[in-house]
């Protein structure tokens, strides 16, 4: 694809209020520092990628401020957030302040999805606000060192694979076999020969009466709201033509050690759990399916 803003992560906040410049451009600073991730520059040289973690010393990340109307700020947002990274050479994360006011600003933080994910995001902004209030007191952050950093995960991922790999591998192999290469959803448009990334969202509530039946069904089966929730949409795609083996996208956060819980860091994966609709079974039946399935997929 070339260099693209497809895996950009975007994330605005408004902050209300005197804000502090120079001791926010300190926290993110601080933050960079302490997650290595967000100080690795990544490279390729004859088809062989490498890491290279730049020295906490060396890191100075930029904060411009750049005024801003309210009619205007989407526009600017939008184009920030678009601009490619170059991994190679300089940080994976870069910060803009936007003015809107004497008392208004918003932030703006863009990491590529290299050094992050949606998890991310919450020990992200703890570590922010935290240096945040340090600096703004005129003296550095006091946190707890992080028990471990992100080169710890690949050592751990390498010595996983090297001993257990093969049976992995075998188990996504059968699972996974036979497989349609394309859904098989009937669709009212022709598949692109490749992908536009143009899209929409439509958002539906669940009232709490039925998300409280829904948790209950869950109990009384052994099964989660997520187990229920797929075999819904399993049992809604197979009616509308996508025949009885129903395979499903699904992620997960891939923190399978509480050590990794405040790291920022590409944890996340995707799994595919294939679910058989086949034989006309009762819904309670398909949880039970559900259930087997996921449980060996996780």
């Amino acid at each position: 694809e070339g260099p693209s803003a497809t895996y950009n992560i975007p994330l605005a906040l408004r902050l209300t209020g005197s804000v502090d410049t120079e001791a926010l451009r300190l926290a993110l600073t601080d933050t960079v520092v302490r997650h290595e991730s967000l100080r690795t520059l990544f490279s390729a040289a004859d088809g062989e990628a490498g890491q290279v973690v730049l020295p906490a010393e060396e890191i100075r990340l930029d904060l411009p401020v750049t005024p801003a109307e309210e009619h205007t700020l989407d526009a600017l947002l939008g184009a920030e957030a678009a601009r490619t990274f170059d991994l190679a050479g300089e940080l994976p994360l870069r910060a803009a302040l936007f003015r809107t006011g004497a008392q208004d600003h918003v932030l703006l933080v863009v990491m590529h999805h290299i050094v992050s994910d949606g998890w991310s995001t919450a020990p992200f902004l703890r570590d922010v606000a935290t240096a945040y209030t340090a600096r703004a007191a005129g003296r550095a952050p006091e946190w707890e060192r992080l028990p471990v950093q992100y080169a710890d995960y690949t050592l751990w991922q390498e010595e996983l694979l090297a001993a257990d790999g093969e049976r992995q591998a075998e188990f996504w192999r059968h699972t996974l076999g036979e497989l349609p290469v394309e859904a098989t959803l009937p669709t009212d448009r022709p598949r692109p020969a490749a992908a536009s990334f143009r899209g929409r969202t439509h958002g539906v509530q669940c009232p709490p009466a039925l998300h409280e039946a829904l948790t209950r069904l869950a109990r009384e089966t052994g099964t989660t709201l997520f187990m229920v929730a797929q075999a819904a949409v399993a049992t809604a795609l197979a009616r509308s033509g996508a025949g009885t083996d129903i395979p499903i996208g699904a992620p997960i956060a891939g923190r399978t050690d509480q050590r990794l819980d405040d790291l920022v860091g590409f944890f996340v994966n995707s799994l595919v759990l294939r679910t058989d609709v086949g034989g006309d079974p009762s819904f309670r039946e398909l949880l039970d399916r559900v259930r087997e399935t996921d449980l060996a997929a996780w």
